[in-house]
C-alpha cells in the first residue's frame, strides 16, 4: 500500500532535524554503503556516555518515545525507513522535550555504516514484517544478515528483544538468531502477565484488542 506523502513535509522535517541523526539518501548500495563507514558519536549526539539501545522499525514511536520517558539515563536511538512515518515520531519527541532519544531515517540494511560494534546495549524489534512470500526471506528483519549484524552491535551481554503476532516467523527469528551465536531465553506468548513491563506498542494493541497471541523472546549475545 502506498503511503500518501504528508502535507508540507520539508518544512516539517526541516523543525525536527535536530532529532535525526542520519538521513543518508545519496548511497543506494548498501554494499558500498557498507564500505565508506560514517560510525555516529554517541556522545556527540547525546552529549553523555549513557547506554545505547536500538529499536529497528519504530513506526509513529509510541514504544521507543514510552522507553525514554521511563528511563531519562538511557539514550535511545530508533530506525524508520519512510520519512512520512519517522517525521510523527520526532514530532512526538519533541513536543515531548526529550532530549535521549534520536532517530535514523534509514533502512536497517545500511545500519552496519553508521553504528560499530560493540556500542549497543539492546535492540528492540516489534512487530517487523514476516515477509512470507517465496523469494522475499532477504527482507526479514532476523534473517542472517540482519542476525549477525545485530550480534557485531551489541555489546558482550547485551540484549535483543522481539515482538511478533506471528508464530511462523517467531520461530523462524528463533532458530536463525541461536545459529548466529544468540543464547536465547525468556521465550513467551504471555506478555501480559500482573507487573509486567511490556510497552505496547500501535500494532500490538490491535492484535491485543483481537484476544491474538503475542510471542516474545530476548536473545543475548554471550561470548565464550
Amino acid at each position: 500500500m502506498r503511503i500518501r506523502r504528508r502535507k508540507h513535509l520539508e518544512e516539517r522535517l526541516e523543525k525536527i532535524k535536530d532529532y535525526i541523526i542520519i538521513a543518508d539518501k545519496k548511497q543506494v548500495n548498501v554494499l558500498e554503503a557498507l564500505k565508506d563507514k560514517k560510525y555516529i558519536d554517541f556522545a556527540k549526539e547525546f552529549g553523555n556516555n549513557n547506554p545505547i539501545c536500538l529499536e529497528i522499525g519504530c513506526g509513529k514511536g509510541k514504544f521507543i518515545i514510552e522507553k525514554a520517558k521511563q528511563n531519562p539515563n538511557v539514550n535511545y536511538i530508533a530506525v524508520e525507513m519512510l520519512e512520512n512515518i519517522i517525521l510523527i515520531a520526532c514530532e512526538t519527541a519533541k513536543e515531548e522535550g526529550l532530549k535521549n532519544v534520536k532517530f535514523i531515517n534509514s533502512g536497517a540494511e545500511y545500519l552496519r555504516r553508521y553504528i560499530k560494534e560493540n556500542s549497543i546495549n539492546e535492540i528492540y524489534l516489534n512487530f517487523s514484517p514476516p515477509y512470507h512470500k517465496n523469494g522475499y526471506e532477504s527482507r526479514r528483519l532476523s534473517n542472517e544478515r540482519f542476525a549477525k549484524s545485530y550480534f557485531e552491535m551489541l555489546i558482550n551481554g547485551g540484549k535483543l528483544i522481539q515482538k511478533t503476532d506471528d508464530k511462523i516467523f517467531f520461530d523462524y527469528s528463533f532458530e536463525k538468531f541461536l545459529e548466529c551465536g544468540f543464547k536465547v531465553v525468556d521465550v513467551s506468548n504471555e506478555l501480559y502477565l500482573p507487573n509486567s513491563t511490556n510497552i505496547i506498542t500501535e500494532y500490538e494493541s490491535k492484535w491485543l484488542s483481537l484476544n491474538m497471541p503475542i510471542y516474545s523472546l530476548h536473545a543475548i549475545k554471550q561470548l565464550k
